[in-house]
């Protein structure tokens, strides 16, 4: 064999280890994810709105100024006023999630929340509306706008349309977890699968071996419905699914845009969340 066909085939497979190294899967360890801020192993994005947007509608800060992390690790949410203006804070995750356990603990007494404070945990997509509504489960905290309301937890998977004479009522819950129950350290989950939602929550920082104030399940049983918004309407699913481009949310928000009756602002810290994948 001449030369010049030996330097032919060693160029030949030189090239064709190359293109297969460029053609091979990226491991995990080669995605790098940015944020602007980093909060319990995951990186996240603010909301940034200067005009009023949803939920409420508010305004959010797009800044520290309303959402940071401490020294401790631990994420605060903020609702304050700035020129005479009140902001909000929302955090989305730059990861996506899917089918999974989702677990957050939080720090703060949402007894002594105004009236109109809303603190949410929550799954999105902006691209699933028609399939799926949005793909969005719930863990809120709020009063809805009565202040002697003393359920202050509610389970969802929506659609939930309360302005509708028919508001899908199965599709959420509003667990009676006794209030002198809610103060300190709490922690809330939930398991989505494509055939059930389970909601828990629990006594302390750990929920292994915890007490448990409270549980709700919802499963493919239950009717099928459509999610209105916009003069636009979902195609009708029982359990919506994640999709590939559903995140995790933390938000603190005012409940119709109303600023709290008593003039405060407000504050919320999480110390800590946690996905689980199936």
């Amino acid at each position: 064999m001449s030369i010049n066909i030996r330097l032919a085939i060693l160029f030949l497979f030189i090239a064709s280890t190359q293109i297969s190294c460029k053609q091979s899967a990226p491991s995990d360890l080669d995605k790098v994810e940015v944020g602007d801020l980093y909060f319990s192993g995951y990186y996240w994005n603010y909301k940034d709105a200067a005009t009023p947007v949803g939920p409420g509608p508010n305004r959010f800060s797009g800044n520290a100024d309303n959402a940071w992390v401490d020294s401790l690790g631990y994420l605060h949410l903020k609702i304050s006023k700035k020129n005479d203006l009140w902001y909000c804070a929302e955090l989305i995750s730059t990861k996506e999630f899917g089918y999974g356990t989702y677990v957050f603990t939080c720090e703060s007494d949402i007894r002594v929340f105004d009236k109109y404070a809303v603190f949410g945990f929550f799954t999105w997509n902006n691209y699933s509306f028609q399939t799926d509504g949005n793909s969005e489960v719930d863990i809120e905290f709020a009063k809805w706008g009565t202040a002697t309301d003393t359920l202050l937890t509610t389970y969802s998977v929506q659609p939930v349309i309360f302005s509708n004479p028919s508001p899908y009522s199965e599709r959420t819950h509003k667990p009676t977890i006794p209030t002198s129950s809610i103060t300190g350290t709490k922690t809330y989950m939930f398991t989505w699968t494509p055939d059930s939602i389970v909601w828990k929550s629990f006594q302390g920082a750990n929920y292994i071996g915890a007490t448990q104030l409270s549980h709700w399940s919802f499963d493919k049983n239950n009717i099928q419905r459509s999610k209105i918004e916009n003069s636009l309407t979902s195609n009708p699913f029982v359990i919506p699914t994640p999709g590939d481009s559903t995140n995790v949310r933390f938000n603190l928000w005012l409940l119709n845009g109303q600023a709290p009756s008593n003039g405060l602002n407000h504050e919320v810290v999480i110390s800590s969340f946690k996905y689980i994948p199936l």
